[in-house]
């Protein structure tokens, strides 16, 4: 009873993140999903295609349920998987990371929580609990989880908007923020050193 508790407490938080990510692109321009907005080149799409990416492997390789989408060998990663070439399109990284939901989430509905996998990338040192259909499924949360956050606030500096969800968005009341920031502001430039 506890597992399936805990199998679909996961999974259902993991679909939230999914699509909270996909709604960060909405209404952007090819230009602002693309361009680096950090100075290690971070970018909205790029998430995107990162998270399909790790989610292929995570809920394919591991549990030897390869991807039906080419990915390139793991050892051969060199980080292209963090941005979009000028070839590939919004749509077709958006229907890649939706066509890896369906994957994962067969594998996910498929197996156990204590289902083994082995995950090759990860130290030879690592507990084999550590590579279980359960902690796999918190590992992607997490990443999932932080990436949906980097994308919260790459989107906040583009245009201002925030929030989870769109029905829980709110009107932006430029007034207030500035007031809000300048508070902030003041209190970080009079702070006490000790």
């Amino acid at each position: 009873m506890i597992d399936d508790f805990a199998k679909d407490n996961l999974h259902e938080r993991l679909r939230r993140d999914r699509r909270a990510l996909l709604w960060k692109l909405d209404g952007l321009s090819e230009y602002d999903v693309r361009r680096p907005l950090t100075v290690t080149g971070t970018n909205l799409l790029g998430l995107v295609k990162h998270l399909a990416t790790a989610e292929a492997r995570y809920f394919g390789e591991v549990f030897d349920r390869p991807s039906p989408e080419p990915l390139p060998r793991w050892q051969d990663s060199d980080g292209s998987d963090l941005w979009a070439t000028e070839d590939e399109t919004r749509d077709q990284i958006i229907g890649f990371y939706r066509r890896t939901w369906d994957h994962s989430d067969a594998t996910i509905n498929e197996l156990p929580l204590d289902a083994p996998g082995h995950v090759p990338w990860w130290p030879e040192s690592t507990p084999a609990w550590h590579m279980n259909l359960f902690a796999i499924m918190v590992h992607v949360l997490a990443e999932s989880t932080r990436h949906a956050g980097h994308a919260d606030i790459l989107r906040e500096g583009l245009d201002g908007r925030t929030g989870l969800r769109p029905e829980h968005e709110e009107r932006i009341d430029e007034a207030a923020r500035a007031a809000y920031c300048a508070k902030i502001e003041h209190a970080a430039r009079t702070a006490r050193t000790h």
